[in-house]
């Protein structure tokens, strides 16, 4: 039986530098994991070295699909130093964004062929969700099912804090693409009218999301990494603890 990976976004603790010093705090808070970001690669040995000292690994990470596309060795550099295993494509800004179906159609093909030369070095491959993938198209498809369509081989890493943000059930969509979703960001919602200085969002497990109907899906999905996130907590100490604590108990 695979073992569940527990993991920390990094980009959670953006507002509190040094870095060094997240990954001393989050060592000591227990975690084994963490998922980059673009913001962390300015220093790579610098970043090898934090993460050694402190019993570390970066298994997944977030890169630009114009850097995947534009800088392809120096994408595979990043990757090799750090010891990524998973690679996902976060984001889209909204004057980016495909205007139609078929704009979106023609997206999910791009990131298919973006994704090529990682899955061709062992590296595995998707696109993480935002809110904006589930508002239906002139045709009345979904982008995330548009970009799911242009290969089985993408995979999905579901923000679940997302999609409820979008109005849908979580459960649904990892049952919509079981088997797809090798990893998934543990998000929570906070009650309506709490936690407007952190966005809306809640220390996972002390918000509003169904974790334990969420939890079932995702190990009937066979997905085994679990990735801790919050875009804007107050506490990154408190927010990382407890967080850690709620889904230990899952």
């Amino acid at each position: 039986m695979t073992m569940l990976q527990i993991s920390y976004q990094l980009y959670c603790s953006r507002n509190f530098p040094p870095l060094a010093d997240t990954l001393r705090m989050l060592a000591r808070a227990g975690y084994k994991s963490v998922e980059g970001y673009g913001g962390l690669f300015d220093d790579l040995a610098g970043l090898r070295a934090g993460l050694d000292e402190n019993g570390l690994q970066m298994t997944s990470c977030h890169f630009g699909l114009d850097m995947i596309e534009e800088d392809l060795p120096g994408t595979l550099d990043i990757i090799r130093t750090l010891g990524i295993k998973k690679v996902f494509a976060p984001f889209l800004t909204p004057d980016q964004r495909p205007v139609d179906a078929a704009g979106w159609a023609d997206f999910g093909k791009r990131l298919v062929k973006a994704g090529r030369p990682l899955q061709d070095a062992g590296i595995a491959f998707g696109w993480h969700n935002h809110a904006f993938e589930f508002d239906a198209t002139e045709t009345g498809e979904l982008p995330i099912d548009l970009i799911a369509g242009a290969s089985e081989d993408l995979l999905l890493e579901l923000d679940l804090g997302w999609v409820r943000v979008a109005g849908l059930n979580p459960v649904d969509w990892i049952n919509k693409y079981a088997g797809r979703i090798t990893s998934a960001h543990i998000k929570d919602i906070a009650p309506e009218g709490t936690c407007a200085d952190e966005d809306g969002w809640a220390d996972v497990g002390h918000g509003s999301m169904d974790w334990p109907a969420v939890h079932a899906a995702l190990k009937a999905a066979n997905c085994t990494h679990y990735v801790i996130e919050h875009d804007n907590p107050s506490d990154h100490y408190r927010f990382a603890t407890r967080s850690l604590a709620a889904v230990q108990q899952f």
